[in-house]
């Protein structure tokens, strides 16, 4: 029942995100299912590309990269590194790379990107290099307000996504709240507001009527 009530709300709210996005240069969809999202984005990525991507459970959870592997694109997966030094190395290269596969932590009702970042590598992609960025978003990720949005980003998205990584100390990993920390382990190095694409089109934004990633 809850999720149905959700559904209907997010279609109704989602061609308006689209709209916001599209006023500031962003090419954006909104779609109702994991199963269109998923079409749509392979759509966009010319076979003769080379893909790479940040950390994105959108990504994963729509299975967009099993089916890029399974079509024999050309894919640099930093997971393939056999050490931490390739695995850096291949995050330098996906810097240059054709299409770059993203989530989002946060978009504002007026269409304005948030991300927040440990190493930077994933919005460093964002901001420039790879010939086109795509980013997948649940309709989950929906703020109100751009200040909304650096608060979801900040005190949801970060203190979940901390979770995934025991080994880090950041407070967060511990109590489950920012701390608005300066630990070794933070993953807050970097809080990017990306409010207008600036090369028209480069960045594909791909709503889906669901509750995905964190």
């Amino acid at each position: 029942m809850i999720q149905t009530i959700k559904d209907q709300r997010y279609s109704k709210l989602g061609p308006s995100i689209v709209k916001a996005l599209k006023s500031r240069s962003f090419d954006a969809y909104y779609f109702d299912t994991e199963a269109e999202a998923l079409e749509k984005i392979v759509s966009l990525i010319p076979k003769e590309h080379q893909v790479s991507w940040g950390g994105s459970m959108t990504m994963t959870a729509l299975g967009v990269q099993e089916r890029l592997a399974k079509e024999g694109y050309n894919l640099l997966d930093r997971d393939k590194a056999q050490s931490p030094e390739e695995r850096t190395e291949i995050s330098r290269r996906a810097l240059l790379c054709d299409t770059y596969l993203s989530g989002t932590n946060a978009i504002s009702e007026d269409g304005q990107l948030v991300n927040i970042d440990g190493y930077g590598n994933r919005v460093a992609a964002m901001t420039f290099g790879p010939k086109q960025v795509i980013v997948a978003a649940g309709m989950n990720k929906i703020a109100k307000t751009l200040d909304d949005a650096i608060i979801r980003a900040r005190n949801t998205a970060a203190p979940l996504n901390v979770q995934r990584f025991p080994h880090m100390k950041p407070p967060c990993n511990e109590h489950g709240t920012c701390h608005n920390c300066l630990s070794p382990d933070t993953i807050c190095s970097f809080i990017v507001t990306t409010r207008f694409c600036r090369v028209v089109g480069r960045i594909k934004v791909i709503l889906i009527g669901k509750d995905l990633g964190l």
